[in-house]
């Protein structure tokens, strides 16, 4: 009795009866079921079932696809198919430092790149070396030093000037002393040049009882003990401490002080008039150098800086200079402290970094880039060898210099570049760098310090190479699993070590040549990881974590190295749901639920829900689980009630959802 009119009043669809399921389309995790009177088995968005389970329609849980075949146009050979094992590798490093991510999809901008390094020489396609190490010389005693190259009598040597002294220093250590005054009476030197054979330079000396502008020169030959020769002086001025900068170029010194540039030869008995005065009158010049088709001079006033270009014409016989105009002007609060050209660029060197100018042989006009690497430290002094250009700068916080590649161009006016030779004993700044004469031991200096002469044969104890962090070009997590690494270990040894996202770096392996190259498990950082880098760690020492073994003479070579890794992509699920969906049906407890065109209604309701894509919530009352699902099949067959309480219009439902979240 009871229960017939609880049909009755269903069909009826009275107001004053609960409404048997949700008739609005549900939105995201907004619509949760609850059992109230009648004992449903699931519920989907809100749409109330019973299951119809059979042997013909059993209910199934199975793990959803989760990889996929992916292609990688990686010019690293083994990378094509990322099926199974998600590998990366990397067999040189010519292109320098200075990437976060190692995405080869990126392009040339990371193709053959790493993040950092120290002490090794990336140069050579295809291996990773030792450097050179340093040597202390000659100390220094100033703030700011300047380096020359020279050859003298088949001597290789570097010109060096450190404020009242100017040497002439030898790759062996030697020292020949070039000009000395008197720290407690002299003025320094202010500025040096030399044209090969004769140096000049420029300093306040007393004349007739007053101290005044001097211009010297001296025979590169010579030692102090020679006397220097007077080329003139200045009445009524002297020369101010970094307000002075002179260089030989096209066959003439051209020599800046204050806010003025000269044109002077070697044979130049009195001062001439300036070729060009800044109209700032606190204009400070700071570097000189040339193309084919000029002579430039750069310099600053306050936070602006620019670049002055003096082109040539030819009067008679006789090149003579034009008058100046801006080439180029930097941005604001970049201030220029070394220009030089080289190889058809302008290499600039300012307190914030490097940049590099493509320079026009028809009129020496120049057009400069982005910063190819940003400094700890203003860029104070250049030297060239062969493709690369050095600059002065901190290698990880360490006085030395860094390198750039001018054949390797990473994009426009950018090119590759890495930390070069380095001292571990001062983190003072590097003020001036040269070759020693026309050899291929490079030399630096450092501020109230020494100056560095690079050793010939032996190499640095150790250094390292740092990859950019590895993602396989997805945000996915991964378990990184397996590394190896090719090269030539039997001298010296390497040391291989992961490097986590928030940088901390865990030794894992070494190489020599007792081990040889297994392939060694990445078991740090733990767990599964979005990225990481590895850091590999070149060695004199057999084992690179202990100074006191076996120190070879040479180290190894490092040739590249393979990271093997799986996705760590959470698991999801595919439920197959085997539903009932009548007109009127009857739970577990022989209560009937129903009304002509419920079936129907539900049927639609769930293709909506299936339709829009979005997430759901799945509730299983029979196991309590609850869960965030997004519809992926909806399967309605049309069929006879079952007995048992099932009427009406209706059949059987197959639905399957996916887990997500």
């Amino acid at each position: 009795m009871a229960l017939s009119s609880t049909i009755r009043t269903l069909r009826s669809r009275d107001i004053t009866d609960a409404i048997p399921f949700n008739v609005g389309q549900p939105s995201y995790v907004s619509d949760i079921w609850t059992n109230t009177t009648v004992a449903y088995d699931v519920a989907i968005g809100g749409l109330p079932f019973f299951y119809g389970t059979s042997n013909e329609r059993p209910y199934e849980r199975q793990t959803a696809p989760y990889k996929k075949q992916q292609f990688d146009n990686s010019k690293e050979p083994g990378e094509q198919t990322l099926e199974g094992w998600w590998i990366r590798s990397q067999s040189s490093f010519h292109r320098g430092a200075g990437i976060t991510f190692f995405d080869p999809s990126a392009g040339e901008e990371v193709d053959y790149r790493f993040s950092d390094s120290e002490g090794i020489d990336v140069w050579t396609k295809g291996q990773v070396t030792l450097l050179k190490k340093v040597t202390a010389g000659h100390d220094t005693t100033t703030s700011l030093q300047k380096m020359r190259s020279i050859k003298y009598s088949g001597t290789n040597a570097v010109l060096s000037l450190d404020g009242h002294d100017v040497d002439k220093l030898l790759a062996d250590g030697t020292v020949v002393h070039f000009i000395d005054y008197n720290n407690l009476i002299d003025d320094p030197v202010y500025a040096i040049c030399d044209d090969g054979t004769t140096a000049y330079w420029v300093t306040n000396d007393i004349d007739g009882g007053t101290n005044k502008a001097h211009i010297y020169q001296k025979a590169l030959t010579l030692t102090s003990t020679d006397a220097d020769t007077l080329m003139f002086n200045i009445n009524s001025y002297q020369f101010t401490d970094n307000k002075v900068v002179m260089d030989w170029i096209k066959g003439r010194i051209i020599l800046c002080t204050d806010n003025k540039v000269y044109e002077l030869t070697p044979t130049t008995s009195s001062l001439p008039s300036p070729i060009y005065t800044h109209p700032t009158t606190d204009y400070t010049f700071t570097s000189i150098t040339e193309s084919g088709a000029a002579i430039y001079v750069a310099g600053y006033s306050g936070i602006q800086s620019a670049i002055y270009k003096f082109s040539l014409s030819t009067d008679g016989a006789i090149t003579s200079l034009t008058s100046a105009v801006v080439a180029a002007e930097m941005p604001i609060g970049e201030i220029i402290h070394s220009i030089k050209y080289y190889l058809g660029y302008m290499i600039i060197g300012t307190n914030k970094g490097v940049r590099v100018a493509q320079v026009s042989v028809d009129d020496g006009s120049i057009a400069y880039g982005p910063l190819v690497a940003e400094t700890e430290q203003p860029v104070y002094d250049f030297a060239f060898r062969d493709r690369f250009a050095w600059f002065t700068s901190k290698v990880n916080g360490k006085s030395g210099l860094t390198r750039i590649d001018l054949s390797e161009q990473i994009s426009p006016l950018r090119f590759a570049y890495a930390h070069d030779v380095f001292t571990d004993a001062s983190t003072n700044t590097t003020t001036a760098c040269a070759f020693v004469g026309d050899s291929e031991q490079i030399a630096f200096s450092v501020a109230s310090d020494y100056y560095y002469v690079q050793s010939a044969t032996d190499y640095v104890t150790s250094g390292y190479l740092q990859t950019g962090f590895i993602r396989y070009g997805t945000l996915e997590p991964k378990n990184f699993k397996r590394v190896r690494c090719r090269g030539v270990y039997t001298s010296g040894g390497l040391l291989i070590s992961p490097v986590g996202s928030d940088g901390t770096v865990y030794e894992t392996a070494i190489y020599n040549s007792t081990v040889g190259t297994p392939e060694v498990n990445i078991i740090n950082p733990p767990g599964s990881q979005e990225f990481i880098a590895m850091k590999f760690t070149l060695s004199l020492y057999e084992d690179p974590t202990d100074t006191s073994s076996t120190l070879d003479t040479s180290g190894p070579t490092f040739k590249g190295y393979q990271v093997r890794a799986l996705p760590a992509t959470p698991r999801q699920h595919l439920i197959q749901l085997p539903l009932y969906c009548y007109d009127t049906e009857t739970d577990r407890y022989n209560v009937q639920v129903g009304y002509d065109g419920r079936s129907w209604e539900r049927v639609q309701a769930l293709e909506d829900l299936e339709t829009t894509g979005d997430e759901v919530i799945f509730q299983d009352f029979t196991t309590g689980e609850q869960i965030t699902v997004v519809i992926d099949q909806v399967s309605f067959q049309r069929a006879t009630p079952p007995s048992g309480g099932f009427s009406g219009f209706g059949g059987n439902l197959t639905v399957i959802v996916r887990e997500v979240g």
